[in-house]
C-alpha cells in the first residue's frame, strides 16, 4: 500500500521561456518542448511539467499562477495502484483514468497516484571520514561544477486547515508523521521507511493556501555546494543557502523559482522506520536553520554574495607582508 515518493509535478506558469531556462540551468534534462507545455526528467526520470496557466484541462491552483498545480505519487505496480482505486472512491474530486487515480485534498490541490515511471540509477557519491569511519581512502571528495538532481525528493505547502490536511494525507495514502509543530506544521512521509519527509505541510498564522518550496535531491553535500554556486553564475536568485536543518538533518540551497515558490537543492536527510518517535518543536529560525548563508555564495568568487573576490594571498598574511619563502 506505500507510496514510493514523488512520480511527477505539473506547474502552471505564464512565462516558459524563462522556466525553461531556469529548470535547464538547475540540472533538468528537457525531454518534450512545445509552445504550451515543457516537460523535464531528473537523473532517474521522475518528471517536472511546466504548463501555460491558460491550457484546457490543467487542474486548478490553490493559489493565482506560477505555482503547483499537480502533484503525482508513486507506486511500484498496477496491483498497488487498484489499492488506492478503491481507497480514493468517494474521495473529494475523484478520477480514474485507468493509469492514474486520484482526488482534491482539502487545499484544492489536484493529488494523484500512478505506477512509477521513475527509473533506478547509480551514481557515485562522496564518501566521508569521520573520527570512527574511514571510509574514503586515498580519494578526494568530488566537486561539481553544477548539479543533476536524482529526482523530486518532497513538497511543502501551506495550507489553510493543518489539522484537515494532515488527516487527509495519513488517512486516504498512508502517510507517516515524522515531527510536527504542533498546530502549525506536519512532517509527513510516505511510507513506514522512508527519508524524513515527502511532504511537509505549514499553517500561516493568516490560513492561506499555497505553495512553498520543491526540493531536488542530489548525491552529496559538495554537489549542493556546486548547484548553487551554477546557479548563482547563472543570474538566479538565492532565497537562503546553503545551510543545514536540524530536524531533518539535510544540507539545502533554496533559490527563487519562475515556476512559483522555491526550489531546493537537499541532500543527506535523516532516514527513518517505523521505530521513529515524532517529536514536538517550537517553529523558530533555530528550529529551520542550525546554519545558513544569507544571499548564498558568488559562483565566481565562491565567497559570499557581495564579499570581496579571493586574492593570491594566504588568509594569515598581513596586508603589506610578504609571504615566507
Amino acid at each position: 500500500m506505500n507510496l514510493q515518493g514523488i512520480d511527477e509535478v505539473t506547474y502552471g506558469a505564464t512565462d516558459l521561456v524563462r522556466c525553461r531556462q531556469f529548470f535547464s540551468d538547475w540540472g533538468l534534462t528537457l525531454v518534450g518542448d512545445d509552445a504550451s507545455r515543457l516537460v523535464f526528467e531528473t537523473l532517474n526520470g521522475c518528471r517536472v511539467i511546466v504548463v501555460a496557466s491558460d491550457t484546457p484541462g490543467l487542474p486548478a491552483g490553490i493559489e493565482p499562477d506560477p505555482t503547483v498545480r499537480e502533484v503525482v505519487w508513486a507506486v511500484e505496480s498496477a496491483a498497488v495502484l487498484q489499492n488506492f482505486r478503491e481507497r480514493l472512491q468517494g474521495a473529494p474530486g475523484f478520477v480514474d483514468t485507468g493509469d492514474r487515480v486520484g482526488c482534491t485534498d482539502p487545499s484544492g490541490l489536484a493529488v494523484r497516484v500512478q505506477v512509477t515511471r521513475k527509473r533506478p540509477v547509480e551514481v557515485a557519491c562522496a564518501r566521508t571520514n569521520t573520527w570512527n569511519e574511514r571510509s574514503r581512502v586515498d580519494q578526494a571528495s568530488p566537486a561539481y561544477e553544477r548539479a543533476m538532481p536524482i529526482e523530486v525528493g518532497h513538497v511543502v505547502f501551506f495550507v489553510a486547515d493543518l489539522a484537515a490536511v494532515t488527516s487527509f494525507y495519513i488517512e486516504r495514502f498512508g502517510f507517516v508523521l515524522s515531527d510536527s509543530y504542533p498546530g502549525r506544521g506536519s512532517f509527513l512521509r510516505c511510507a513506514p521507511r522512508a527519508g524524513h519527509h515527502d511532504l511537509f505541510l505549514l499553517q500561516l498564522p493568516h490560513g492561506r493556501a499555497g505553495l512553498n518550496h520543491v526540493a531536488f535531491t542530489v548525491r552529496d553535500v559538495h554537489e549542493v555546494f556546486g548547484g548553487g554556486m551554477h546557479m548563482s553564475r547563472c543570474g538566479w536568485e538565492t532565497e537562503l543557502g546553503p545551510g543545514r536543518h536540524p530536524i531533518s538533518s539535510a544540507i539545502f540551497w533554496y533559490f527563487r523559482s519562475p515556476g512559483g515558490g522555491l526550489v531546493e537543492y537537499n541532500t543527506d536527510e535523516d532516514e527513518l522506520t517505523d521505530a521513529w518517535a515524532p517529536r514536538e518543536f517550537t517553529p523558530g529560525p533555530t528550529a529551520f536553520a542550525e546554519w545558513a548563508i544569507s544571499g548564498g555564495i558568488d559562483g565566481t568568487t565562491r565567497r559570499q554574495k557581495d564579499a570581496d573576490a579571493p586574492t593570491a594571498k594566504f588568509a594569515t598574511e598581513r596586508a603589506g607582508q610578504k609571504p615566507s619563502s
